[in-house]
């Protein structure tokens, strides 16, 4: 198995496929790096090498009880870059990952990095703050809390009925759930605090690379209005696509166009 090694001395699983440009996808919460697959299938096959990682608590990685935050995520990506030792990568992040990829950026900078793709970003802030009115009360994350310490099964079985707008076989939505119980309950529940009362503002404006943001126009979970909508605005050099019909989780439902856009960025 293919680990390596955080700052603070854990084992993180990664996946390292193909030859070529390296592009590395960061997952959403509650699930870990299997669920790029089939993109990273597809990359593969077209010259690309993909690398897609456990975050930390999440899926074969280690299971730390403590330190589940952005700045330590975005470490995490830098020992992942140094231990590969790569170049001109493109960063990927999806929901929760967008934060991670965000985060890295603005700490580490672009020397190896060239392009930046985030899909269905939690950027700039998920929870309701002075600067995102429209944003979600915190009352309904411990809320999700309770549900999560009562039931975590039955929450994640519903949660991924949304997450994907009841637009999937029932295969995939076992494989889902499958992969959403193998993180740890504490890891599951640190980082849905994390993702949604972090705020990314000040990150986005430090981002100076071509990025392209995808959001589904139905999501449910995180509406485009207040995320993709508002962090194409704080990104200058940003592209923003939204999929008609699009859930939170388009990266499967949507899975071909989203192929198609993300080997158009990555050419040009």
């Amino acid at each position: 198995m293919s680990v390596f090694k955080s700052r603070d001395d854990f084992d993180l699983y990664y996946k390292d496929w193909g030859k070529g440009k390296p592009i590395i996808f960061s997952h959403g919460w509650p699930l870990n790096a299997d669920m790029w697959d089939n993109q990273m299938y597809f990359l593969a096959e077209n010259g690309y090498r993909v690398i897609s990682f456990d975050r930390r608590g999440f899926g074969r990685s280690a299971q730390p009880w403590k330190n589940y935050n952005f700045d330590v995520f975005s470490d995490d990506i830098y020992c992942l870059i140094e231990h590969l030792q790569l170049q001109d990568a493109t960063l990927v992040g999806f929901s929760m990952g967008g934060g991670d990829v965000t985060r890295y950026i603005s700490k580490y900078g672009t020397d190896k990095v060239k392009k930046l793709v985030l899909l269905g970003s939690i950027t700039p802030v998920v929870c309701k703050t002075h600067n995102n009115p429209n944003g979600i009360e915190k009352a309904i994350f411990d809320s999700i809390k309770l549900e999560l310490l009562k039931d975590r099964p039955q929450f994640l079985k519903e949660f991924i009925k949304t997450f994907y707008g009841n637009m999937v076989s029932d295969g995939i939505m076992i494989q889902t759930l499958n992969i959403a119980l193998s993180a740890s309950l504490k890891a599951t529940i640190d980082c849905m605090i994390a993702f949604s009362e972090t705020n990314f503002f000040n990150d986005l404006n430090k981002i100076n690379i071509p990025t392209l943001i995808i959001h589904g126009f139905n999501d449910q979970i995180l509406p485009y209005q207040f995320t993709a909508e508002i962090t194409h605005k704080l990104i200058c050099n940003s592209t923003l696509k939204l999929y008609e019909n699009g859930p939170h989780g388009f990266v499967v439902t949507h899975q071909d166009k989203l192929r198609q856009d993300l080997i158009l960025f990555l050419k040009t």
